[in-house]
């Protein structure tokens, strides 16, 4: 049994802390977080399901204050762990990586994190050989994570020669104050970074691409034109769309107007933090122009990254060699299809 930590019990934190605790061949030992934030009293109101550990000391009074059972320090959760998962706020993750060197841990960072906190900076489906038995994997970003899924598995059929991209990204997660209430888009300079991440993990494949902010919170949406190797027909790449165990086809006809009815359906599926792991494609978006292939997809930012990230723990500690083998695995425990 692989024992896990998750360092940083927030957006992304509690969602890994979830899905590690519905893995049958991991344990989750426990959380830790740097004080009284609402992730953690809400941790506190649902019985502290998980072990909690205090990575800033000096919080120690209030915490306990507030009745929040303190099982030690950062470093007491590192030492009982054989990996950890480190969804920290971007360049905590690199101060982290000290800690986790010192006692000889593995760890996985999260997107935001620079790429150069790893030995590998990684996806399950796409280069999951590359993370066997590494010490340090860096997931990619959520955007990158939904948008490598979809031009892999184009890819393992058709083979891509390029990849264009126009992404509407959402400006916050729900919740968040901190970029403020706008009206406005804000565009970046091409290309954007998940084009160039794309091509880190995918380096035979040319990308670009530009990318748009909007003021929405509920998930991200990319346009997507891909120059296939091989002669294709629309029916065939949503064969191949719909037959992806982490692709959910989903058509505007049936009431998938947009990202605000994926978010919704996803509290009536009743899931846990009512999540999507899936990333959602429009059936309708899809189509075969000129030769290259078409469509739009949604990426529910929140927990996307949550299936790469288990199968980064089993490829560290080496639980799978194969890839198909280990991202099944994690589909299986996650009650994907």
């Amino acid at each position: 049994m692989v024992k896990v930590g998750v360092v940083g019990y927030g957006v992304i934190g509690l969602r890994l802390a979830t899905g590690v605790s519905l893995q049958d061949d991991m344990e989750l030992v426990g959380v830790a977080d740097v004080g009284l934030t609402l992730p953690v009293r809400a941790l506190l109101e649902r019985g502290m399901p998980y072990d909690f550990y205090l990575a800033i000391p000096d919080n120690r009074e209030k915490l306990e204050a507030a009745g929040v059972p303190i099982s030690g320090t950062l470093e007491d959760l590192v030492q009982k762990c054989d990996v950890i998962l480190d969804a920290t706020s971007a360049g905590v993750g690199a101060k982290n990586k000290e800690i986790y060197a010192k006692y000889g841990k593995k760890a996985i960072f999260q997107g935001g994190e620079s790429t150069e906190v790893a030995d590998v900076f990684f996806h399950g489906y796409a280069n999951y050989e590359e993370g066997l038995g590494k010490q340090f994997l860096k997931l990619t970003s959520c955007n990158t994570t939904g948008l490598i899924r979809a031009v892999d598995c184009l890819d393992r059929e058709l083979g891509v020669e390029n990849v264009m991209l126009t992404i509407v990204r959402r400006v916050a997660d729900p919740g968040d104050y901190h970029r403020g209430l706008t009206n406005a888009l804000k565009v970046d300079t091409v290309p954007s970074h998940q084009a160039t991440d794309l091509m880190l993990i995918m380096p035979h494949i040319k990308a670009t691409g530009v990318l748009v902010h909007t003021p929405v919170t509920h998930g991200h949406f990319i346009s997507v034109n891909i120059k296939p190797k091989k002669s294709t027909t629309t029916e065939e790449v949503l064969r191949y769309f719909n037959e992806h165990p982490r692709i959910r086809v989903v058509r505007i006809a049936d009431g998938f107007q947009g990202n605000a009815a994926i978010f919704r359906y996803a509290r009536d599926l009743a899931r846990p933090h009512s999540d999507m792991y899936d990333i959602a494609i429009f059936e309708e978006t899809v189509t075969v122009f000129e030769g290259h292939v078409i469509f739009g997809l949604h990426v529910p930012q929140e927990a996307v990254v949550i299936p790469e990230t288990v199968d980064g723990i089993r490829a560290v500690m080496e639980m799978s060699t194969d890839r198909l083998e280990a991202v099944q695995v994690t589909n299986k425990f996650l009650n994907m299809a």
